[in-house]
């Protein structure tokens, strides 16, 4: 819903027992945009097709956050996707069997990778089924043109059940790299909403300017640098705390970003649901007593002013990251003596250097995909696909594992607090902020809140005040 807690969708009602099999049960009036049906067989289809390695989707490690029954051996080419713990008990009915159980499971389903997609189109057209000519949608909205690298227009869905609430008729989204150019075209009136981020050089002039179209929310969402925990002189614990220690974040925060985002001492954001964490030692001290730690601890490892650590800071392409790495750059030096030497790289390639440990350091931020502490500790598991900073620690492991022993949410937020403590003790990233949300909002978009820290922004939600 607009405040971010998880409603009805084509499920108007679920139950589970023991919070392992969970059943939803489907409105008998919810249609694809051709008028046909959405049943529990498009959600077994779609959810097997997400699961299957020849679907290559990068979002199949989403259903193992899930545990869904299987999933392991399906991504591992173990067992068929046909055997996922999923199915169609009648048209109207679809049962998930979990492998352990997850009391949050619901909340995974906000994703759109778990969105049912339109068999049909996907057997006739294959790769260009989601052409506007093919795509088959069951949302409020259908997709009605798409020029790639320049807009996106969606036009109101009359079979979608839930269409009398719908009040928008048409959308229209467009793909801006820049930040600068976002909001120039905001303000030439091209624009009614911008994109969540705002150029730092522009943000306190906004601000003054025009202070109730500057809407500023919180956002689940971490903004650190990956260190390639396998990579030496990464691999020493000491390098890597020393970087951690090191960097000022009160100047990235307020002098060089100055956004109103928050100082982060761990990975997951505090205000997450059902994370109760405690701040480390070192967040309370000094900046000062922080630097002499630091520098005591790279003296360690072996580096000094004749022999300095020198290593390379990755970031992908932006006006913002290209501001902050050269800020974080320039902070190392002056507090450790260090040599950073700034590369970027387009997203794609960046994600690929990544992902194959290419690097030394890179820029790094990571975004709840539903509102709970896993969302983010997940992706730090030694097998997880997105664990691109090559952490390996067995104990951390054990403690995600034990979280789904427990049905109590205060013990399993005490694990939560030791497995961020763990990452914290190991130096695994460098925490930087704790994002907002800042946008620019014309005053005649009603229906905006701010409120969904998830920052889903449903274009049902919203209507046109006259002007």
């Amino acid at each position: 819903d607009v405040e971010g807690h998880p409603s009805p969708g084509v499920a108007e009602k679920w139950e589970n027992k023991d919070f392992k099999v969970w059943t939803f049960h489907l409105r008998e009036n919810a249609k694809w945009s051709d008028g046909t049906p959405v049943t529990a067989h498009d959600f077994v289809y779609s959810w097997q097709r997400l699961a299957d390695p020849n679907t290559a989707s990068p979002y199949a490690s989403y259903l193992q956050y899930g545990h869904i029954a299987n999933i392991d051996d399906i991504i591992a080419g173990k067992k068929p996707a046909t055997d996922l713990g999923v199915k169609a008990l009648d048209d109207h009915t679809f049962e998930v069997t979990l492998s352990e159980p997850v009391p949050y499971f619901y909340k995974l389903l906000v994703h759109p990778s778990v969105s049912p997609v339109p068999k049909s189109a996907v057997e006739k057209f294959g790769d260009k089924w989601t052409q506007p000519a093919n795509i088959v949608t069951n949302g409020a909205y259908k997709l009605k043109n798409w020029v790639v690298n320049e807009r996106i227009v969606l036009e109101r869905n009359p079979q979608y059940w839930d269409n009398d609430k719908t009040v928008i008729n048409q959308v229209t989204y467009l793909p801006i790299s820049s930040e600068v150019t976002d909001v120039n075209r905001y303000r030439s009136g091209e624009i009614d909403m911008t994109y969540n981020n705002m150029p730092i050089e522009l943000f306190q002039k906004l601000k003054k300017e025009i202070p109730n179209e500057v809407r500023v929310d919180p956002y689940l969402c971490t903004y650190y640098y990956e260190i390639n925990n396998q990579k030496a002189p990464f691999n020493d614990v000491r390098v890597r705390t020393a970087l951690k220690l090191a960097l000022d974040r009160d100047i990235i925060v307020n002098k060089v970003k100055n956004q109103g985002d928050l100082p982060a001492y761990s990975y997951t954001p505090p205000y997450t649901d059902g994370a109760k964490l405690v701040e480390p030692e070192w967040f309370k001290w000094s900046q000062q007593k922080r630097n002499e730690e630091a520098k005591k601890l790279l003296a360690e490892a072996g580096f000094t002013a004749d022999k300095p650590l020198t290593f390379d800071l990755l970031y992908n392409t932006s006006d913002l990251h290209k501001k902050l790495a050269i800020a974080v750059a320039s902070i190392w030096k002056k507090n450790l003596g260090v040599n950073v030497n700034l590369e970027n790289q387009e997203w794609k390639t960046f994600l690929d250097t990544r992902h194959q440990g290419t690097f030394d350091v890179a820029r790094a931020g990571w975004c709840a995909d539903y509102n709970e502490p896993t969302s983010f500790l997940n992706t730090m598991l030694s097998d997880s696909s997105n664990n691109t900073a090559h952490y390996n620690s067995p104990a951390f492991d054990k403690l995600i594992a034990d979280t789904l022993k427990v049905a109590d949410d205060t013990q399993r937020s005490e694990l939560y607090a030791k497995a961020e403590q763990q990452l914290d003790k190991d130096s695994a990233i460098v925490p930087v902020y704790y994002y907002v949300n800042a946008r620019l909002v014309k005053p005649w978009v009603g229906g905006y809140t701010g409120k969904d820290p998830l920052d889903n922004i449903y274009v049902k939600n919203l209507y046109i005040i006259k002007h």
